[in-house]
């Protein structure tokens, strides 16, 4: 009951700071036609993935980090981006999901802040 609730947490925040978010996309910074908040709210499948180092992600989840790791910059935003910190996302536990979804072409080594993609 407690991780459901949780989890409903963690959309709400994304869905209230996205939806404030996306009205502001210019196109412009890392995130080509869009903001780093905006592309988070896509990333809702791995709300618990990106709580839990030991939570297997979904195929959903992994299927969006796929599509953002073919822009590491903005992946990294992404991770980074207020909407993902408010939302209770640990950014050093999110930066693994790429090598959980046992993606071979990866970013490894990519900088990310003060993370290091494994």
């Amino acid at each position: 009951m407690a991780v459901s609730i949780k989890c409903l947490c963690v959309v709400a925040f994304l869905a209230i700071f996205g939806i404030a978010s996306f009205n502001r996309a210019d196109g412009a910074g890392e995130c080509p036609k869009s903001t780093p908040d905006a592309e988070a709210m896509k990333l809702i499948p791995c709300a618990s993935a990106a709580q839990d180092p030991n939570a297997t992600p979904s195929g959903s989840c992994c299927a969006q980090v796929k599509r953002l790791g073919q822009n590491p910059k903005c992946m990294c935003a992404v991770m980074l981006s207020n909407t993902a910190k408010s939302s209770g996302v640990k950014p050093e536990v999110a930066l693994t999901i790429p090598k959980r979804c046992n993606f071979a072409d990866r970013p490894v080594g990519y900088k990310c802040g003060a993370y290091t993609l494994p």
